[in-house]
């Protein structure tokens, strides 16, 4: 019996030093960005922007190229922790390329977009798609900035592993900066030392025969916070977007809200018992130079606690789909037509949004 005390002793006192290491590790390696970095800018100078002139205008969280119709998540409340083999991830990006190629936009932006992270067989998704995409928003300008970037993320089991995740930004048009804008984080250590560091990324477009530019700033809210989070990142966009609305520049706000926009109807919608409810933002906050920019012939979004491929009954009644996905435009800004694309989950867990839209000359 002492001997097996011993040996209990000994594993216990084995596994305190390997988490307090760990966690040791992960104070050291947290990522902790500066609230403004700039970003650099690749590839070739695009054309100019011109007011006058429709632009189409695409959103897309692509789900790290493994969360397709196949795939459900532990977080959301499925069981996957990798949600997809390589040759799934590559088909899945492969078919997002395609999609692209079809909308043909002049400024894309994308969130959850893996480059060097395990669960994504390291796979730099920036450049895959521009290898793989034939579209000339491919061709020309891109910006990256990063919001997960953890050395070895230990949870759960078995653990996500490396991650190097963000938003990007494409377009054919000159883009002369690029910023990261760090978002307040709602989580404390020792959660903080391996989650998400929300940020906006910022891109400036000088409109030809103007003083002024156009703005986008591409998004990912908080999701898994209780709340808060979510609260104060949409006060910290609400400032920034005011900001630029007294320089007199256009501003396209997009991405993935994690929150529904309060001028949605959601009972198309509903939250059905157990899953997990949106929050909402009230556009009436943001006063009335912003029109939030949304449609919902189609969900934008659907949950992770199930994959799609097995679910008995795909309607809204019975599985749990969202409007998580939109824009917000300033009043100087036209848009002509919204559109949420039907691609049945296949390649992520959300469907891109398309907006055309025209910016107003003076």
């Amino acid at each position: 019996m002492k001997n097996i005390l011993k040996f209990v002793g000994a594993v216990l006192l084995v596994a305190v030093f390997v988490v307090i290491t760990l966690m040791a590790y992960l104070t050291i390696d947290e990522y902790k960005p500066a609230n403004v970095e700039q970003v650099e800018i690749i590839g070739n100078e695009g054309v100019g922007t011109e007011t006058d002139k429709e632009y189409t205008f695409v959103t897309w969280n692509i789900g790290y190229g493994a969360l397709g119709d196949n795939a459900d998540f532990f977080m959301d409340g499925g069981k996957m922790v990798y949600t997809a083999d390589e040759s799934r991830v590559r088909e899945n990006l492969s078919g997002i390329a395609r999609q692209v190629d079809a909308l043909s936009p002049d400024f894309l932006v994308m969130q959850e977009l893996d480059r060097n992270s395990s669960r994504s067989y390291f796979i730099d998704e920036l450049e895959r798609l521009k290898s793989e995409g034939e579209a000339n928003v491919f061709k020309y300008q891109s910006c990256f900035a990063p919001n997960f970037k953890v050395s070895f993320v230990p949870l759960p089991v078995p653990p996500i592993g490396r991650v190097l995740a963000g938003e990007t930004t494409y377009s054919s048009h000159e883009m002369t900066s690029a910023e990261r804008v760090a978002l307040p984080c709602p989580f404390k250590w020792p959660l903080r030392t391996f989650n998400l560091k929300r940020c906006l990324l910022v891109t400036r477009f000088p409109v030809e025969g103007t003083s002024r530019e156009l703005v986008i700033i591409n998004l990912h809210l908080e999701a898994y916070d209780s709340g808060e989070g979510k609260i104060a990142q949409t006060n910290m966009l609400k400032e920034l977007m005011n900001n630029e609305v007294a320089k007199g520049n256009y501003i396209i706000v997009a991405g993935d809200f994690n929150q529904t926009f309060s001028n949605i109807d959601i009972s198309k919608y509903p939250v059905l018992e157990g899953k997990w409810e949106a929050g909402t933002i009230n556009v009436e906050d943001f006063g009335s130079n912003f029109s939030f920019i949304y449609d919902d012939t189609y969900p934008t979004c659907r949950s992770l606690d199930q994959t799609l491929t097995d679910a008995d009954d795909k309607t809204p009644e019975h599985f749990q789909y969202y409007m998580l996905d939109g824009c917000i435009v300033s009043d100087n800004v036209q848009v002509n037509n919204v559109e949420t694309i039907n691609t049945e989950f296949k390649c992520s867990d959300h469907n891109p949004v398309v907006m055309k839209f025209v910016l107003k000359s003076e």
